[in-house]
């Protein structure tokens, strides 16, 4: 049964690694920036991934992989990385992990949608209707944001909304593309690829804007290459390849939604380690956000 939910399981693995990673890079982001960190943690994550390769493949970078692959793990890479969490890190810094999390549950409907008219998915009624319970959850949440103590409008920043929804397509779109690149090809390898590709973005990036120095000094800050070394640990490395390791073994939009559970996951380290508050209307939102994705499991 367990092997039978493969993906499933790795979804939900995903979901754990990125609720270490939101919250890392939320605190290297607010203390260096979040273009630093963006490039600072591919390269980090290159470590792992190439150890990995070299222990499990006995090669140390992918050069066995397809042209095919190659081809459609760089535009994910691209799209994923580069653009994606882009946006995505700077709504760290303007919303803050936990909401811009909450935006990022987005990503299911978005990534459905697009495995549908690239890759030809289709989901079962039950699949759909577990997605549309999560989504539920997730935006019963988010709407008790929008509203202050005085009953007056949003107090959600408009930019930081378009940043987290900029991050959630980025990151639909690079899972489609990299299913499709992808195939049985190890996930770990392809993790780098992509990994090889956000960084060349970010390069020339960087060098448009004449953002080294800045690099440079983050890397100054030892408290914040600490953060980025353990989210770069549970994020590009362990993570994103869990999550390849899931679009490879159930539909795209399942995985997308199991993944999506991060809202839900961060509740506790938020309160716990942040010592934000977290009313029962978050808590209720969470419990629905859950039993969607437990009918994923069916």
């Amino acid at each position: 049964m367990l092997l039978s939910r493969t993906g499933e399981l790795a979804a939900l693995g995903t979901a754990l690694c990125w609720t270490v990673t939101a919250l890392s890079f939320e605190s290297a982001s607010r203390r260096v920036g979040s273009l630093a960190v963006n490039i600072i943690r591919l390269a980090i994550a290159l470590i792992p991934l190439s150890l990995y390769s070299w222990l499990h493949r006995g090669i140390v970078l992918p050069w066995d992989a397809s042209g095919h692959a190659w081809f459609w793990l760089v535009a994910s890479g691209l799209v994923g990385f580069t653009f994606g969490d882009l946006m995505l890190f700077r709504a760290f810094v303007v919303l803050g992990a936990r909401l811009s999390m909450l935006v990022m549950s987005l990503v299911p409907p978005m990534t459905a949608l697009l495995g549908w008219t690239i890759m030809g998915e289709r989901l079962a009624g039950l699949e759909w209707l577990g997605m549309a319970i999560t989504l539920v959850g997730v935006v019963y949440v988010v709407l008790e944001r929008t509203r202050d103590s005085r009953g007056g409008l949003s107090r959600v920043p408009a930019k930081g909304i378009l940043l987290a929804l900029g991050g959630a397509f980025g990151q639909a779109l690079g899972l489609v593309l990299s299913k499709k690149g992808m195939g049985d090809y190890d996930a770990f390898a392809a993790t780098q690829i992509r990994v090889l590709a956000g960084l060349a973005g970010f390069t020339i990036l960087f060098s448009f804007i004449g953002w080294w120095p800045r690099v440079l000094q983050a890397l100054r800050d030892r408290r914040a290459v600490g953060q980025m070394s353990l989210g770069a640990f549970f994020g590009p490395f362990l993570g994103v390849s869990l999550s390849l390791v899931a679009v490879q073994h159930t539909r795209s939009g399942v995985a997308a939604t199991i993944m999506s559970l991060v809202p839900v996951t961060i509740l506790a380290p938020a309160v716990l380690l942040r010592k934000e508050h977290v009313s029962p209307r978050a808590v209720a939102g969470a419990v629905v956000a859950v039993i969607g994705c437990a009918l994923l499991f069916q």
